[in-house]
């Protein structure tokens, strides 16, 4: 199968890419990368490869070592541009998150979010994790101009995390853990017919992630054709449901 997984320029999250895309092709998929613009040649956020803070707070050593294998294969630089996109020749569709300046091309792109609206409405499995559910958050539905999640059940980065990030690293970092002045949870509960009800912040945790072999600290949420996670501690156990919902079995 074909899953699109659109990223920008640069500064995407290197676990929220590299866990999928290793777990999706060691299952037999095929994932393009589209960009803005074809044959770009995308970058992660660099300090999630050396550490945000001290040499902390960056990707684990596993999903690094993915990343870096995702730079080595022909199609990381051939990407397709999100105006090209023909929706119909796709299985699947995954949305990454990131939280560093880069990040605002993909996410405030009417664009791609036109063509995330044309994909949601095959009704093919969308998977979306932390920042990358902002996409669907603005993504419309033609027929009744609200967001293609208006009535779905739903996570993404909590308010909680992104707070606690950003107070941790202001001093130092300014508003690099701050995407946008309002926080990612706010925008997307203000996305959902009945937020209450629909938006599930998961157990609280700001440390402990899941890993290749143990999901006992992820979380995700399904709905339907449609999956959402957090942030990159629910990587693994996000890129496992995924291939439940193509109808694959997770390899390893």
């Amino acid at each position: 199968m074909r899953v699109l997984m659109p990223v920008p320029d640069r500064d995407f999250d290197v676990t929220e890419v590299a866990v999928p895309w290793r777990l999706l092709t060691d299952a037999g998929h095929e994932v393009v990368l589209a960009t803005e613009r074809a044959g770009t040649r995308p970058a992660a956020d660099p300090r999630l490869l050396t550490g945000v803070l001290f040499g902390q707070l960056g990707a684990d050593e596993e999903p690094r070592r993915f990343y870096q294998e995702l730079t080595a294969v022909p199609e990381f630089t051939a990407t397709v541009s999100w105006a090209d996109i023909e929706v119909g020749e796709f299985d699947g569709l995954l949305l990454p998150g990131g939280h560093a300046p880069g990040m605002r091309q993909y996410l405030g792109s009417a664009a791609l979010q036109e063509q995330v609206a044309r994909f949601w409405a095959l009704e093919r499995p969308v998977g979306a994790i932390c920042h990358g559910v902002l996409v669907l958050a603005r993504s419309r539905d033609t027929a009744t101009g609200r967001s293609v999640i208006a009535g779905r059940r739903t996570t993404c980065l909590p308010k909680y995390m992104e707070r606690t990030a950003y107070l941790t690293t202001a001093w130092r970092l300014g508003r690099y853990y701050r995407t946008y002045p309002a926080y990612v949870e706010d925008e997307v509960r203000s996305a959902l017919g009945a937020p209450d009800a629909q938006f599930a912040r998961g157990p609280r945790t700001l440390t402990r992630r899941g890993t290749a072999n143990d999901d006992t600290h992820a979380f995700v949420v399904e709905d339907g054709h449609y999956l959402s996670a957090r942030w990159p501690g629910d990587a693994y156990l996000f890129a496992r449901r995924y291939l439940a919902l193509l109808g694959s079995p997770a390899v390893g």
